[in-house]
């Protein structure tokens, strides 16, 4: 389950609200009709919605409004131990019967079944598939156990009891130690600040059993509760069965009070500088609190102050973007926002920025004084009319997909409007109403709004980052307060640039389509171009306002000789700084401010690449896009010096971290001897190396012969303008219709044998634990798939036995797979984090499960488990784009017939007992690699 703790920048996007014809300003939202609504006798509230997507699917949720702030000091980390408990037996569920029901049918633990505790409310997610008709009544006994009925053992505590440390133990680190150090501030004398969800090491070890059952009966009450079904269901049966379920259940004759608390203000301007030697990137924030409460949008003029907001926010925020943008930015990421701290009951403006070069002062001084450039010249009429038509595209994009939307957004929504009173009015009167609104919106209500945010009381600074080598260019707090205190009284008014009108400047000659071919089953068309150039498309009706595009052509850096490869590896990625047709990034943002289409290219050790999407109004500028890159990228040496200042600052300082340094050595050790291997991450080596006029040659090479691409689009496509287009634009593209290049192997390989490696790094008691077997083999379709299977059901027994029975890890995977080229591999991965003293016997307790399953092979429950699994997310897959166009590049780059996805669930059925033991056997038996990180006193 993953733990959700809301700290200090939780923001959350209020949907915006309906309209219908002119109302009086104060006047009362209603819920979307769509909703059914209701409160029970005992308090309890409901929401019901029928939704057709996911089809023959419903989502559960429970939300319950008690979370950490309601622990007594002897109940710290207890409202999250009640979240995991209630997985651990209910009345109807006893000890770990509710995760094995719900992986029987479909439901994967983790993934799909999950919750999560913050400050203020606990949360249960149940997504349930609709093909068994027992299905459903089985999940309503789960969450009416969930609400009322778990059984709280002392032996089943007990065991829990190591889950939770373990995940207590994995939020140790940079991020917690610097949190200690400004969180008092930022959370001045609240009470938030000493009731973190997780709780503390002290409590969870030792707090005695009626300490949670009394947390449980106190909070864990019908009055505290909302009930949330959206799915493919009959909403008169379900409102039926909740009144039924639910009705029975009492509130305690002695309630305890359901306090509300606050973050206090405060005269004082706190400033907090945290470093810490495991610190990846620097940050810097400031927070402007708001004495004002928040009120729920519950009238049209609060609504309207949400458009307003969600204006101001959008027009600073590409300020700060075409300031990210630059050649010598002070920012590798800058956002600003007006939003909650810890939660939506306290408000703030915050201003946030990643610095380059470790410069947060000056990342400091460039925000406020974008601030201040609002604050005394306001937004420019352009901005101001980019801005909303950004918005009006964003909510005509809901819109025309709200038949299509999925449950889970519907659920979302409605959790919302429980904590916090806000009204969910419907898609289509949000867009009624922004279309109605946004015009009558002045742009000097927007420039004044900044007045209300900017404040001199309540303001909290707070530099994060890694340590300084020098100490003595470590920010103190008399800098950093002089230069929050500065007038910028000279800022100059934004200047706003010439706006383009065209994202590409040659003449085009258009091509034409020269052949056409149909494939029936996959409901596919296959154009021939006359440059040689390959298009398939496939027209689907999953999403109204959707076209994905990818574009694929055999080569990538293998063609490369080893000098060049390292001279452009890292710099490749930077080149789509400069921009094109002569439009630096900026142009382009401002330009497609109000169309939906993005396009980014990528270059593999086999492949290269185009990925991109667009909607089907704005496919065109999706093309042009596309003929851009292929044609005119533009060549400019300042940008990626920007570029490469940004990719330092944020990755300069990775590998302090014991996860990403792992991953670098435990990586490293199987490739060394590689000519080729550089680590996950560049050095200072590195960057220095890169050479900007050889990657931008080489660009230039890898994306020339458009007759080396297959082109693939799926989605909502007009078929006679999508035929157009490829004509007008992928058949103008230059090629050599001569010329294909191949997937070539250089022949590298991870060495072989039987290793052990233990790295050491990092301050805490943290451990993971890596076990992999790989090697060559020879392609084979029916043992890659039993080696998914594998991997899917060894999952499955890990749990069972690391988490469940050894209390030991509080996360734990296998995966198992088989690749095909550039050769044939096979590859079968452990892993989980654990405390240190407790790896050895882990890593041996995993190496067990899986000698089980070589010697027995997996029971049919288990292998029923992942063949149902895989049913329940391939029926679902085959209604995205997403599914399907990865699916077609993949059979062509895998050169394989795209039809073998049709009989999927064939293959996957097919597989038995015997066949996951065979490769089991096969590939889990000999020689295998374990690396384990270990902390640096453990040496």
């Amino acid at each position: 389950m993953k733990n959700s703790i809301k700290i200090f920048m939780m923001f959350v996007l209020v949907g915006f609200i309906g309209y219908s014809q002119a109302p009086e300003t104060n006047q009362k939202l209603k819920l979307d009709e769509s909703v059914r609504t209701g409160v029970l006798k005992n308090g309890m509230t409901y929401y019901i919605k029928n939704n057709q997507k996911p089809e023959n699917e419903v989502t559960l949720r429970l939300v319950i409004k008690a979370g950490s702030i309601l622990e007594t000091d002897k109940q710290l980390g207890l409202a999250h131990f009640m979240e995991h408990m209630n997985f651990n037996g209910t009345k109807r569920f006893p000890e770990n019967e509710l995760v094995d029901y719900l992986q029987s049918i479909g439901v994967k633990f983790g993934n799909d079944l999950n919750a999560y505790t913050s400050f203020d409310e606990t949360v249960y997610f149940l997504p349930i598939p609709l093909d068994n008709p027992d299905n459903l009544p089985k999940a309503m006994d789960i969450m009416e156990d969930w609400a009322f009925n778990a059984i709280l053992e002392p032996e089943e505590i007990d065991k829990e009891r190591g889950v939770v440390l373990e995940e207590l133990r994995l939020g140790l680190g940079a991020q917690e130690r610097m949190r200690k150090k400004y969180f008092d501030k930022l959370l001045y004398n609240s009470r938030y600040a000493e009731r973190l969800p997780i709780g503390t090491k002290e409590v969870l070890e030792n707090f005695e059993y009626q300490e949670l059952i009394d947390f449980y009966k106190d909070w864990y009450r019908p009055d505290m509760m909302a009930f949330i079904a959206v799915g493919d269901i009959d909403v008169d049966k379900m409102e039926k069965d909740i009144k039924k379920r639910f009705s029975k259940y009492k509130n305690p004759k002695k309630e305890k009070e359901r306090k509300e608390y606050d973050v206090p203000n405060h005269e004082e301007t706190f400033v907090a500088v945290a470093t810490d030697k495991e610190a990846t990137s620097p940050q810097v924030s400031i927070y402007y609190k708001n004495p004002k409460k928040r009120e729920p949008v519950t009238t049209y003029d609060l609504a309207k102050e949400q458009i307003k907001r969600q204006l101001f926010s959008t027009m600073l925020n590409n300020r700060l973007d075409e300031i990210a943008n630059s050649p010598n930015p002070p920012f590798t990421f800058g956002f600003s926002y007006y939003g909650g701290v810890v939660n939506d009951k306290k408000m703030a403006f915050t201003s946030f920025a990643i610095p380059t070069n470790n410069n947060q002062l000056k990342a400091l001084e460039v925000l406020l004084k974008e601030n201040a450039r609002v604050k005394k010249h306001g937004f420019t009429t352009g901005e101001f009319e980019r801005a909303k038509k950004e918005i009006l595209k964003r909510q005509e994009n809901q819109y025309k997909e709200r038949e299509k939307t999925e449950s889970n957004r519907y659920v979302g929504q409605l959790q919302q409007q429980f904590l916090s009173g806000d009204i969910y009015t419907g898609i289509e009167w949000d867009y009624q109403f922004t279309q109605e609104t946004l015009p009558k919106v002045k742009l000097e209500d927007i420039n004044h709004m900044i007045d209300d945010y900017i404040r001199k009381d309540s303001r909290v600074v707070v530099f994060t980052g890694p340590e300084y080598g020098d100490k003595s260019k470590k920010p103190s707090e008399d800098q950093i307060l002089n230069i929050v205190n500065k007038p910028f009284s000279n800022v100059e008014p934004y200047q706003e640039d010439e706006l383009v009108k065209s994202l590409i400047r040659k003449t085009l000659e258009p091509g034409k389509i020269t052949n056409t071919e149909q494939n029936e089953a996959l409901a596919t068309t296959t154009l021939t171009l006359s440059n040689g150039a390959k298009v398939t498309y496939k027209k689907t009706d999953f999403k109204e306002d959707e076209i994905l595009f990818e574009a694929v052509s055999f080569g990538g850096t293998n063609l490369l000789d080893n000098d060049t490869y390292q001279k452009v590896r890292w710099a490749m990625n930077g080149l789509s700084e400069a921009g094109y047709s002569g439009l630096n990034k900026n142009d382009i943002s401002k330009f497609m401010s109000d169309k939906i289409a993005r396009l980014n290219f990528s270059v593999s050790n086999t492949t290269e690449r185009f990925r991109g999407q667009a909607s089907p109004k704005d496919l065109e500028y999706l093309m042009q896009m596309l003929q851009a890159h292929f044609t005119d990228l533009n060549y400019n040496k300042e940008a990626f010096e920007g570029y490469k200042a940004k990719q330092k600052a944020f990755m300069g300082n990775m590998l302090a971290s014991p996860n990403f340094y792992f991953l670098d050595k435990s990586f490293g050790f199987l490739n060394e001897g590689n000519p080729r291997w550089t680590g996950i991450l560049p050095d200072d080596k590195a960057w220095e190396n890169t050479d900007y006029d050889l990657a931008y040659k080489t660009y230039k090479e890898r994306f020339s012969n458009a007759a080396d691409f297959h082109f693939y689009f799926v989605g909502n496509v007009d078929e006679e303008q999508f035929k157009k287009l490829s004509e007008q634009y992928i058949a103008a593209l230059p090629s050599n219709p001569n010329k294909k290049e191949k997937i070539t192997d250089l022949g590298f390989r991870q060495k072989q044998g039987d290793f052990k490696k233990v790295f050491y790094k990092g301050n805490d008691p943290k451990s993971s634990v890596r076990i992999q077997f790989y090697g060559e083999t020879e392609y084979n379709q029916k043992e890659a798939t039993a080696l998914d299977a594998l991997g899917e059901i060894l999952t499955i027994k890990l749990i069972e036995n690391l988490r469940e029975d050894e209390s030991g890890v509080y996360g734990v995977g296998a995966n198992a797979s088989m690749s095909k080229l550039p050769y044939a591999r096979y590859n079968l991965s452990i892993q989980f984090p654990c405390g240190p003293e407790n790896a050895e016997s882990l890593t041996q307790a995993a190496l067990d499960e899986l000698q089980k399953i070589i010697d027995n092979g997996p029971t049919e429950e288990d292998l029923n488990k992942y063949k149902k699994a895989q049913k329940v997310d391939q029926d679902e897959s085959l209604k995205k784009n997403n599914y399907w166009l990865g699916q077609l590049t993949s059979a062509y780059y895998n050169q394989r017939s795209a039809e073998k996805l049709l009989t999927t669930m064939d293959r996957v059925n097919a597989v038995t007992a015997k066949d996951v033991q065979k490769v089991a056997k096969k590939y889990a038996s000999g020689d295998k690699y374990i690396a384990m990180l270990m902390p640096e006193s453990e040496k």
